[in-house]
C-alpha cells in the first residue's frame, strides 16, 4: 500500500534527499512535482493545516519572486499568500512529505525520518557525503 507522498523538486537537493530517505526505509512513495502539477486549493491548505504551521512558514524565498512580490510585508492575509504559492508554485517550500504519522515540511531532509512509519534499513549519506544513517539503520547524530 502506497501511504507515503512526497511534494517534491527533483532539483532540489534536501528533496532529493528526503526522498532518498523514504526508499532508505523501504517504502516506495507516491511523488508529486508540484512545479508541475500543483496542489490545488483545498490540497494545500489542508497541508498546511496538517504541518500546523503558519502560512508563511511554508513560503519559499531563495530562488522565488518572493522579494519581487514584495511578500514578507505583513499586509498580506494567509489567503492571498496561498494565492501566490498557487499562482507561483515555486514560492511552496519543499519537500512536504504526507505519512499516516504525519505531514511535515522536511527541511532539513532528516525530519522525515520522525514520520516514517518503517525504520531505516541501512546506511544512508546525505548527497554531500553527511553520514545520515549508519549501517545498522540507526540515525547518526553529529
Amino acid at each position: 500500500m502506497n501511504d507515503i507522498t512526497i511534494y517534491h523538486n527533483p532539483a532540489c537537493g534536501t528533496s532529493r534527499n528526503a526522498l532518498g530517505l523514504i526508499r532508505n526505509s523501504g517504502a516506495e512513495p507516491i511523488v508529486i512535482e508540484y512545479l508541475k502539477s500543483p496542489p490545488t486549493r483545498e490540497t494545500l491548505k489542508a497541508l498546511i493545516a496538517a504541518m500546523q504551521v503558519p502560512v508563511r512558514e511554508v513560503l519559499r524565498v531563495k530562488g522565488t519572486p518572493y522579494e519581487e512580490l514584495g511578500l514578507g510585508d505583513p499586509k498580506w492575509t494567509d489567503e492571498q499568500l496561498i494565492d501566490f504559492m498557487l499562482e507561483h508554485p515555486i514560492l511552496i517550500n519543499r519537500p512536504i512529505v504526507v505519512t499516516p504519522l504525519g505531514t511535515r515540511l522536511c527541511r532539513p531532509s532528516e525530519a522525515v525520518l520522525d514520520i516514517l512509519p518503517q525504520p531505516q534499513q541501512g546506511a544512508f549519506n546525505k548527497e554531500d557525503g553527511e553520514p545520515v544513517i549508519d549501517k545498522d539503520g540507526q540515525r547518526v547524530r553529529t
